[in-house]
């Protein structure tokens, strides 16, 4: 693919003047320091002013567009700590756990961002065994988390398929149907999505990468295989069948606008979507898209999409996700105080996090599950967030609706 094909007018706007990006930059500079700034932080929005924003649960794109290229920073804070608000208000001040098993970095798409693309031969390719996986599983389950997610690369080969259903089994079972699984594997034709859920699998997260068919054509192979209109029919299938269905975007590819983001905000709430994850885009240089140049990434504008999708949803579950944390030790920190509520630590065999060059980045990763688990507790506790233990912290837009 030529490079030229990839030039990129990304009209992304970031910012670097808020209180919130000043305490980002004073984090990294001591875990003592950090302390300070974070219950700082956490009283600032306990004791926030009572000016209100124009926003609602009903904003129009034209006002989401004047929110994402807002630069006053005392408005991007005020913002951040309305998003906060509503979620202690609407779902509570909890985070929840969902402990990531990755089963597999074997893919038969060839997504133009994506590391584990089919074409990639620079990656060792694995794919865990049951026992591993179950003893992931386990280890989840004994340290508290109430949730795991399977997650792996897209494949729809029968073997497989019964690989997944036979391991949602066996997870159940070790568990005594205590753990919550929530399921990232991609496309699959209807009757497998049935067949995962009557297994016991509740939660499904695939991402559009964009509402916009046309980016996602520019950033996808254009042939039957990479298609926005079946992407869309799959997450319909999963709500049929019943599952807590979630979505998510990257935010500042190439490409990309700032009208783009403000679609994928409404497109989340017009499909009616349980879960989001979305977080920065990251390049990856054995892709055709990480052979551009672009900005580097800063997680202001992630934490604006953050702020305002909690404001039009106030009750779903929205993630603090691992790129967040990638761009910035504290990120999946300063999400959860512009409103996310899920945390998704990486429990994937350490053999395996070797394996994957992304991973070697996190701060966590390796140590091993109860001292990573530690350090987050304790990560949290400084913010005065609790961590929701054993429980499932399913949405609360799938539960009650809304």
């Amino acid at each position: 693919m030529s490079e030229s094909k990839f030039s990129t007018h990304t009209n992304i706007v970031t910012d670097s003047n808020s209180s919130y990006s000043r305490s980002r930059d004073s984090l990294s500079d001591s875990d003592s320091n950090s302390v300070s700034i974070v219950n700082s932080y956490t009283d600032s929005i306990k004791t926030t002013s009572e000016k209100k924003l124009s926003l609602s649960n009903d904003c129009t794109k034209e006002e989401l567009v004047v929110c994402l290229q807002e630069r006053d920073s005392l408005k991007i804070d005020e913002l951040i700590q309305s998003a906060y608000r509503i979620k202690a208000e609407s779902i509570g001040k909890k985070v929840y756990l969902r402990g990531v098993i990755e089963i597999s970095n074997i893919c038969t798409k060839n997504c133009y961002y994506c590391g584990i693309r089919q074409l990639n031969s620079s990656i060792e390719r694995f794919e865990l065994t049951d026992d591993q996986v179950i003893e992931a599983a386990k280890i989840a389950w004994e340290s508290g988390y109430g949730s795991i997610i399977l997650k792996a690369g897209e494949r729809s080969s029968k073997r497989y398929q019964n690989k997944v259903s036979r391991l949602i089994k066996a997870i159940k079972e070790i568990s005594g149907g205590m753990l919550g699984i929530t399921l990232s594997l991609g496309e699959q034709p209807k009757e497998i999505y049935q067949e995962w859920f009557n297994a016991g699998a509740h939660r499904y997260i695939l991402r559009i990468e964009s509402s916009n068919p046309d980016l996602y054509a520019k950033i996808h192979p254009k042939n039957h295989h990479h298609s926005w209109d079946r992407r869309v029919q799959s997450l319909m299938e999963l709500k049929e069948i019943g599952f807590m269905t979630g979505s998510g975007v990257m935010i500042g590819m190439p490409y990309q606008t700032i009208s783009d983001l403000a679609d994928d905000l409404l497109f989340m709430k017009n499909i009616g979507i349980h879960m989001v994850g979305m977080g920065p885009y990251l390049k990856h240089p054995d892709t055709p898209m990480g052979k551009l140049i672009t900005e580097n990434q800063t997680l202001d504008l992630s934490l604006k999409m953050v702020a305002l999708l909690r404001h039009m949803m106030p009750k779903i579950n929205i993630a603090a996700t691992t790129s967040m944390q990638l761009i910035d030790p504290f990120g999946r920190e300063r999400a959860v105080l512009a409103g996310a509520n899920i945390i998704m630590p990486n429990i994937t065999p350490s053999v395996i996090k070797s394996k994957n060059h992304y991973l070697e980045k996190l701060p966590q990763v390796k140590d091993d599950a109860s001292e990573s688990k530690t350090k987050l507790e304790n990560s949290l506790a400084r913010m005065g967030i609790e961590i929701g233990w054993n429980e499932w912290g399913d949405s609360k837009a799938f539960t009650q609706g809304g």
